[in-house]
């Protein structure tokens, strides 16, 4: 299976889907944030340091009395320059975040969205990396997916084993803290897979931008299974 074909089942089944965090449309706002080469305000001193970045966004939320902010589909940052974990000894580093990404404050609850079995888990401790995650694995009409969720808090590991039902609406983790989430201001990066190929308890939230098509075939857009629209 393609994204597309994965694309069109999510919204043919969006009713299905409960809610990824806590969130009410009708009293609480979210506001898309930018960290594109666009946006002239976020430099290079702010997000090479976890505690500036932190703050800038917080600030950014609370500016807008924004619970959350939410972005990053195939957008290209230069922000990724902050780790070594991106560079590449073929050249071309990476800057293409393959993801989406909900910007909030640490500890809030992250639920499942449809009934899943955990695929694996992992805690990618590098400097950049995902910190705590956790991947899920999925069946819609036939159809297996997966759905990766990086930068949680390492407690979400303990008691967790490979096959484990995690049922839809069910908490199963929460955004973590910058020791345990790879270093990053506290949010959910949230990646839906179409095969998981030979990766396990990790995969590719980051890529090159000369790859860009051959991983938009790869990576549905997880704007799809949160309803947000």
């Amino acid at each position: 299976m393609f994204a597309d074909e994965i694309a069109l089942l999510l919204k043919k089944n969006q009713s299905l889907f409960a809610p990824i965090v806590d969130f009410n449309p009708k009293t609480e706002k979210v506001i898309s944030l930018d960290f594109t080469s666009n946006n002239a305000s976020l430099k290079a001193e702010i997000f090479g340091d976890t505690l500036l970045f932190s703050n800038y966004v917080a600030a950014l939320l609370s500016a807008e009395d924004a619970k959350y902010g939410i972005g990053g589909y195939l957008e290209e940052r230069n922000l990724y320059a902050r780790s070594s974990h991106f560079n590449s000894a073929e050249g071309e580093a990476r800057r293409l975040h393959l993801g989406v990404d909900i910007w909030g404050e640490a500890n809030t609850a992250v639920y499942s969205f449809f009934d899943a079995k955990v695929h694996s888990y992992a805690f990618n401790d590098h400097f950049g990396d995902y910190g705590a995650t956790i991947i899920l694995e999925h069946e819609l009409e036939n159809t297996t997916f997966y759905s990766l969720y990086g930068h949680l808090s390492l407690a979400n590991l303990d008691g967790l084993f490979v096959g484990k039902s995690i049922k839809k609406g069910q908490q199963f983790a929460d955004f973590g803290i910058a020791e345990e989430n790879g270093h990053w201001p506290p949010h959910l990066h949230l990646q839906l897979i179409c095969n998981m190929d030979d990766y396990f308890g990790d995969y590719p939230g980051v890529a090159k931008i000369a790859e860009k098509e051959l991983w938009a075939r790869k990576i549905p857009d997880a704007n799809l299974i949160l309803n947000w629209d």
